[in-house]
């Protein structure tokens, strides 16, 4: 969407020294198109035992000007453990209302049941997917919380503040992990930084779902 028809030929000439007339530009884009929107509503699996969620900011041509949006992307791991993109939407800025809808369009296309969602900390996320799948278990993603936490610290700090961390998410089980944050806490680093331990305590309820998996599985 961010390229006109005389821009993708211009750039063809120029990349490749072959002329691609307008109408052929236009024929093949027309196809191009057809097949995504059959893929972009193509029937799903009615289970996927794990779904990641997340947006990329990405900027695309609106009209006559270029504005930053949210890529909004679904990526599901099936039964054989095979990956898939699941969707792909554009809206404005990543918000819980435009998850909603993809979630609504998931469904749609067959989707039933998630055993894990993963996701970061946006607001009002986690509701949104268990208002679709009510039995799904919210995971946030554990490096989206470390990346949050360490943003806290000094840039001569951060390495020091992973280390102190990475007890909390390789702990054995929820009293283990509950005991390592504690320690953060009350180290000379989380008390340099209470806003890193504060990103942990938030999350705390999204995050203790992963502690009850084995280690293969915490990998995912």
């Amino acid at each position: 969407s961010g390229m006109s028809v005389r821009d993708i030929s211009r750039h063809r000439e120029r990349s490749a020294g072959i002329e691609v007339s307008h109408d052929t530009v236009s024929r093949i884009t027309d196809e191009v198109l057809e097949e995504m929107r059959a893929w972009q509503s193509r029937p799903l699996e009615a289970i996927y035992p794990i779904v990641y969620v997340d947006a990329l900011v990405a900027k695309v041509r609106d009209g006559s000007s270029v504005r930053n949006k949210a890529v909004n992307i679904a990526v599901g791991i099936d039964c054989e453990g095979e990956k898939h993109v699941l969707g792909i939407w554009v809206a404005p800025a990543e918000g819980a209302k435009a998850w909603g809808q993809a979630f609504a369009q998931l469904r749609n296309r067959g989707l039933e049941d998630i055993i894990i969602v993963c996701c970061d900390g946006l607001g009002g996320l986690g509701e949104e997917i268990t208002a679709a799948w009510p039995a799904a278990t919210v995971q946030t993603c554990t490096v989206h919380l470390i990346r949050a936490a360490s943003r806290y610290g000094s840039y001569t700090d951060r390495k020091g503040l992973c280390q102190a961390m990475r007890p909390i998410y390789t702990a054995a089980d929820m009293d283990a992990a509950e005991a390592a944050l504690l320690e953060f806490a009350g180290s000379p680093l989380g008390e340099k930084y209470p806003a890193a331990v504060s990103v942990w305590e938030r999350a705390w309820d999204r995050f203790i779902p992963f502690l009850e998996f084995a280690p293969p599985i915490r990998k995912v």
